[in-house]
């Protein structure tokens, strides 16, 4: 009142602005009102939309798994210590990964299967798996009802030590399947260790594993000279066990190509041009040209693949015309120039290879008996009479059938390879991973759970059978103490005494 009567009106300008800026103010304010409304919907929505998602896999989960549990695949509900220590060892031993993995996978499954869970940490499933292993190792029996073949070999050497191992495999096993053994079909019946490995040992060993589970028919090994004395010192001091010796196809068809082509001066110039071509294009856009590695040791076990990429880039090389320069084409060929100079001498190379290939097909799927053996002779007459790989697999071919036709096992094919044995030291080396001192310890317990088919209610028995202090016991007795408890030992008795703990007299100061 004071200002009109003084004649101080507001200026209109000045509520013109200060309304403006209200009415600004207002639809800001509204605006963030109406997203956070926006939002708030949407986030509503998705929770609702997760929660069912949730509980529709809830329902799947626990649909799958009481269909699995009447099969007998999976324990019961868990809950209870024995079906946490079950389901750990199946997911370690069904679903091949290590030992640290599987806590972190009953963490993800937890909230998905609606249970609580314990979840162990990654050492107590070491030892539940070891236990059982050991069990199952101890529970090997003899097989009375078929005739068996069993197939041995030796681990390469990791740290300062190799494994001697013994399959078992039924005569009849391809009576009800029409492919290549798996490890299912196997069961292990020997397991040792030992810095090196000779013919007396493995004969020494053979004859432990052989008083507990039986004798085979036949065993099957590889061409190494250890086993191959091991096997004949044993049948020579055991000859009323009429036990047939039978080689490995893969090694043999191997060696017979590393007789014909290792010391040919075109394949050995075949090599190194394939190295040299490799180092070229090794970081380079045209790295997907990389040929199969070319190992030093055991090359020619994989030898096939190395001729089928060569049919394969001798085909890419040889497309007409000039290439452009700078494409993938004009690379590939400055980087294995030389190579279609041996055209004529790889061309008859792939053949060999592809028709050793089919042979080894037919014997590692279907086993050998007269039925196969004519398959293999005409697979082999598709290579040249006067060529050394076909009368050294003729040879063997007919070496073998005379074996099947003694056994008496009438038309039961014959299983003929330890390509299984392989498989199964593969398996094994992806359970237990690298670590920077690799060395075979008390974790080669592990190969007899990956062999044959390991129910849930096997496992429990297992568990049952075997204690903790009785594994312990066991693995003592049977496996050298490693490197590192070695190193921790001697460590532990040079290291100063430490001081006993408790209450010490104080020093009166003077």
């Amino acid at each position: 009142m004071p200002n009109i009567m003084q004649g101080k009106l507001p200026k209109i300008s000045r509520i013109s602005k200060s309304r403006d800026g209200w009415k600004t103010k207002a639809k800001r304010r509204g605006a963030k009102v109406r997203e956070a409304r926006k939002r708030a919907e949407a986030n509503r929505k998705k929770r609702a939309a997760d929660k069912q998602e949730m509980r529709r896999l809830r329902e799947k989960v626990a649909a799958l798994s009481k269909s699995l549990e009447v099969q007998g695949l999976l324990p019961a509900p868990p809950g209870a210590r024995l079906e946490t220590r079950t389901l750990c060892v199946l997911v370690v031993v069904c679903c091949i990964v290590s030992f640290r993995s599987v806590p972190r996978i009953l963490r993800l499954f937890n909230p998905l299967l609606g249970a609580a869970v314990r979840v162990p940490h990654f050492s107590s499933v070491i030892n539940w798996t070891l236990r059982v292993g050991v069990a199952v190792f101890n529970g090997v029996g003899r097989l009375l009802d078929y005739p068996w073949v069993a197939i041995m070999d030796c681990s390469i050497t990791i740290g300062t030590r190799k494994a001697l191992v013994v399959l078992r495999i039924p005569l009849n096993i391809f009576q009800s399947k029409q492919e290549a053994i798996k490890l299912k079909d196997c069961e292990c019946i020997g397991l040792e260790l030992a810095p090196s490995w000779n013919g007396e040992l493995v004969s020494q060993a053979l004859g432990r594993f052989f008083d507990r589970a039986g004798t085979p028919a036949a065993i099957i090994k590889d061409g190494g000279t250890d086993l191959t004395k091991g096997v004949a010192l044993y049948c020579r001091q055991n000859p009323q066990r009429q036990i047939h010796a039978i080689d490995d196809v893969g090694h043999y068809a191997a060696n017979s190509l590393k007789a014909r082509f290792a010391e040919a001066s075109p394949f050995k110039r075949f090599i190194e041009i394939l190295s040299k071509g490799a180092a070229r294009i090794r970081q380079t856009n045209l790295a997907w040209l990389l040929p199969p590695k070319i190992r030093s040791k055991a090359r020619f076990q994989s030898i096939t693949e190395v001729a089928e990429w060569a049919r394969k880039v001798l085909a890419l090389l040889a497309r007409r015309g000039r290439a452009k320069e700078g494409s993938d084409l004009g690379k590939a060929r400055a980087a294995f120039a030389d190579l279609s100079q041996l055209r004529s001498f790889l061309a008859h190379f792939c053949y060999v290879c592809s028709v050793t290939e089919r042979f080894l097909k037919l014997m590692k799927t279907n086993g050998l008996n007269q039925t196969t053996y004519r398959k293999a002779k005409a697979v082999l007459s598709k290579l040249p009479q006067n060529s050394s790989v076909r009368s050294r697999l003729s040879a063997w071919l007919e070496r073998h059938i005379r074996i099947q036709r003694l056994l008496n096992i009438g038309n039961l094919p014959l299983p003929v390879s330890s390509d299984i044995i392989e498989s199964l030291f593969g398996t094994f080396k992806t359970i237990i991973q690298r670590n920077p001192q690799a060395e075979l310890n008390r974790l080669i317990y592990v190969l007899p759970l990956l062999c044959g088919d390991l129910s849930p209610n096997r496992i429990d028995q297992a568990l049952k059978d075997c204690s903790h202090s009785q594994m312990l016991q066991y693995i003592e007795q049977h496996v050298p103490p490693t490197l590192r408890q070695q190193r921790l030992r001697t460590l532990r008795n040079n290291l100063p005494p430490v001081p006993k703990t408790g209450a010490f007299p104080s020093l009166e100061s003077g």
